[in-house]
């Protein structure tokens, strides 16, 4: 209850934070040497729209704008195979472009061997149009999508000409049914409650051996899932759960209701008695522009690591 109180009066002060001047960057762009076996990276934590977001002219954006503070991409993972060389992208988002550059000058001769599809909202399934004619002229990409998702893809153009040219090939995804990859890597994806307007929308369980990551970028609300995230959370060893809004009200003048999402507030609430091994195994994702957890030195970070969880930053890996 305490918790509940202090993170309400906390955001109080954060109503505001979208005008209120930001620091620096989120965080600096994470560095060091490349695993040798398999891992995970975030290509980006951004919602959607981006940071920062089309004729956004408020504080929260313009330093991004005018040079000041570096951009992050849409949120996207890749899981990294170094010795074949090849890479999964979960999400093929509007920044499909820098992400794939970024992996492939990190590791030359990466080779794209499939991207998983959480759900068709622009961030999440735009970026396939790089695989088109008009730019790498891909062949024969395994795109693994849930049956709506498909269908979407198959019937509607542009994305209709990815499908006829043999540009992609879809791969249908049954919810928790595993797809085995190399090294023995299973993906699971697992249907989550969300505005499912022309797909349904998944997470994916990434896992091998004694090893397991748990993708969530996207959800209405953890108690409208049929599934309890805090049960679920203690079989992961790290877990980038949606952290679209810090908390209510961030959107003056909208009713929240209409775009639901679990504020990080609620969540760190949800989750605040699980063990702090757990706590910091959890790494929020997917801010929208004006979430204050972008904005390196506001307080809604102190908030978020004091209460024992973590941040997503591009750039992290997890190997497994």
């Amino acid at each position: 209850m305490r918790f509940r109180v202090f993170i309400f009066l906390l955001w109080g002060c954060l109503l505001s934070s979208c005008e209120s001047a930001p620091s620096q960057a989120s965080e600096e762009q994470v560095t060091e040497p490349l695993p040798t076996g398999l891992y995970l990276q975030v290509l980006g934590i951004a919602q959607d729209a981006g940071y920062p977001q089309t004729n956004c002219r408020k504080t929260c954006c313009a330093k991004v704008w005018s040079g000041q503070q570096a951009k992050q991409h849409v949120s996207c993972l890749a899981l990294i195979d170094p010795v074949t060389k090849q890479a999964w992208l979960f999400d093929a988002t509007p920044d499909f472009r820098e992400q794939w550059q970024q992996l492939t000058t990190a590791l030359p001769g990466l080779n794209l061997a499939g991207i998983f599809l959480t759900h068709a909202h622009i961030g999440h399934y735009t970026g396939l149009m790089q695989l088109g004619h008009e730019v790498m002229g891909a062949r024969e990409i395994p795109v693994y999508a849930m049956p709506r998702m498909g269908k979407y893809l198959t019937e509607n153009g542009p994305w209709s000409q990815l499908v006829d040219f043999q540009n992609i090939v879809l791969h249908p995804l049954v919810a928790d049914s595993s797809i085995v990859l190399t090294g023995d890597i299973r993906v699971t994806p697992m249907l989550v409650p969300h505005r499912d307007e022309f797909s349904e929308t998944v997470g994916f369980a990434i896992e091998q051996q004694d090893k397991s990551v748990l993708f969530i970028p996207d959800i209405d609300k953890w108690n409208r899932w049929d599934r309890d995230i805090r049960t679920l959370i203690r079989n992961f060893d790290r877990a980038y759960l949606d952290g679209t809004f810090f908390a209510n009200g961030e959107l003056p003048g909208r009713d929240m209701s209409k775009i639901p999402h679990p504020f990080v507030a609620e969540s760190m609430a949800l989750l605040a008695n699980l063990p702090k091994d757990q706590r910091q195994n959890i790494y929020f994702i997917h801010f929208n522009h004006t979430n204050p957890l972008l904005q390196t030195g506001h307080p809604a970070r102190d908030t978020v690591l004091q209460a024992g969880f973590n941040l997503a930053a591009e750039g992290q890996r997890f190997s497994f």
